[in-house]
């Protein structure tokens, strides 16, 4: 009986990852639109690394005080209040959007009048002309932070009340904004990166605005200011940790990012084009099978059912290294073609590859265990926990900086890269050692062989995908065909492995016989 529970719970949590997943992957093939025509249009020079040290602050803000610690810690207590009753979940969920209403804007006048003074010591490797373009981009940017906010204490109500399309979705509306930033408004603008600042505006109040009508029958605002209740307290306690735990990441970037401008035009350029890659699969699958894990431990965390916790963990953790195992690998043998294809072109040059292309290899080092984090921290924030994750991220950031400054010597821009993949695979360890005391109940024992077959199917992908792309490249194909036809056998190969090796979630084989039932 148990057991068929939660083979049925796993599949609920799969067909809930692939719904956000499909509405993330079009956010993602958007994403990959905008970066195309963000490299066409400014390449990997000294503008768009000005724009990409403009947009740190504000962007690092989003993770702290909005998508990052305010949804996270929002959801498991709406969720708790919404088991209560509708008054009391809307009169919470008022009282924080009113709060937010008062101090979003306050954050944004304090990051634009403070820009001249932490524009310089981001990065200090800049000219003075570089410098102050980076000041006036600011001036554009960081009013994003406001929407964005708003926007994610919307997506927080969406999410708990698990409608997770629309949250899923709203992201797409972002990349709209950068891509008509790129196109339409760049040429308007002198320098033309202005234009690109122009459309971050565009995209937050998109996003904003894209997931407002949703909320129409499950929640009604009433202006309200409690800043004594509760719920609200407990929200600020929640968030304290976070904040400080994602400032503790945060650092890496910033870490990253200032080294990085001492290395010449280019390399933040660079390490930015070769992050949005590896982040592409953990976008597409481990963060949205995150987004519908968290609703569901939370559920059972209030219901203190650590045995439904953590065969529900488990799930998403076999889902997650089935996807980035494999993903991982075909970054490492397949990136030279794939950012050919994306990026080569207009202002993006054959160097400007090679130095991505060296980065993105560090870097998906790490995608397995920055995928895990993703899951693991969910875990901890369901159980109402935020400070967990701060010492995991703690460590993490020091082992970071420690192998940055080790080898960014030898290694250069890639010695970054490595060091932050060193240092996802430390923050998921530590989080795994730590919530696994805390439940008493095994994470890893039940998946250790399952997750050995995966890598071996994973690596003997890789030497299919490799031999084919090197036959390709021999015969002088298109990036276009490479591409294509290495992922076509990399996907078929290594499905008919995991297939064979007994791999795939209990019934998908099965799925399209008969609908699981609740």
């Amino acid at each position: 009986m148990l057991q068929g529970q939660g083979q049925g719970q796993g599949q609920r949590l799969l067909q809930s990852a692939l719904v956000i997943a499909a509405a993330t992957a079009l956010s993602r093939v958007l994403g990959l639109v905008r970066e195309v025509v963000i490299a066409d249009r400014f390449g990997a020079g000294a503008e768009y690394d000005a724009f990409v040290v403009a947009f740190l602050l504000p962007h690092m803000l989003r993770m702290l005080l909005a998508e990052g610690a305010l949804s996270t810690a929002f959801v498991p207590l709406l969720t708790e209040r919404i088991h209560r009753g509708r008054a009391w979940a809307e009169r919470f969920a008022s009282n924080v959007l009113t709060v937010a209403l008062w101090v979003l804007p306050l954050v944004v006048i304090l990051g634009i009048l403070l820009a001249p003074y932490y524009v310089p010591f981001l990065a200090d490797g800049f000219s003075a002309t570089k410098q102050a373009l980076t000041v006036r981009l600011v001036g554009i940017t960081f009013p994003f932070l406001g929407l964005v906010g708003l926007a994610a204490v919307v997506m927080g109500l969406l999410l708990a009340h698990e409608r997770f399309l629309a949250p899923a979705l709203a992201p797409v509306f972002f990349n709209v904004g950068l891509i008509v930033g790129a196109l339409w408004l760049a040429p308007r603008f002198d320098p033309p990166v202005l234009g690109l600042a122009w459309g971050v505006l565009l995209g937050g109040a998109l996003q904003l605005g894209f997931q407002v009508p949703f909320l129409r029958g499950i929640f009604r605002y009433r202006p309200l200011i409690d800043l004594g209740d509760e719920g609200l307290r407990r929200l600020v306690l929640l968030m304290l940790p976070t904040v400080a735990g994602l400032i503790v990441v945060e650092l890496n970037l910033l870490v990253d990012n200032k080294l990085a401008s001492r290395l010449g035009d280019g390399s933040i350029a660079s390490l930015q084009y070769a992050i949005r890659l590896f982040q592409l699969p953990l976008g597409l699958f481990a963060v949205a099978l995150g987004t519908a894990l968290l609703p569901q431990l939370s559920r059972h965390a209030s219901a203190h059912d650590p045995r439904a916790f953590g065969e529900d963990l488990r799930q998403g953790l076999r889902l997650a290294a089935l996807v980035l195992l494999p993903a991982a690998v075909g970054l490492i043998v397949l990136g030279g073609p794939v950012i050919a294809l994306l990026f080569e072109h207009g202002r993006f040059t054959p160097d400007d590859t090679a130095r991505t292309l060296y980065v993105l290899r560090f870097l998906a080092l790490g995608l397995l265990g920055y995928g895990m984090t993703h899951l693991l921290t969910r875990a901890f924030y369901a159980l109402q926990d935020t400070r967990t994750p701060v010492l995991a991220s703690a460590v993490a950031v020091g082992v970071n900086i420690a192998f940055d400054l080790l080898l960014i010597g030898p290694l250069g821009v890639g010695g970054l890269a490595l060091a932050t993949a060193l240092a996802g695979f430390t923050q998921a360890a530590v989080l795994a050692v730590l919530l696994q005391r805390r439940l008493r109940e095994p994470l890893w024992a039940p998946i250790l062989p399952e997750g050995a077959k995966m890598a071996l199917g994973a690596l003997v992908m890789g030497g299919i995908v490799g031999a084919l792309d090197g036959g390709l490249a021999r015969l002088h194909a298109s990036e276009l065909a490479r591409v294509g036809l290495s992922v076509a056998a990399g996907v078929l190969s290594y499905g008919a492995f995991a297939l064979r090796a007994g791999l795939l979630p209990k019934g998908w084989e099965r799925k399209g016989a008969r609908r699981p039932s609740h």
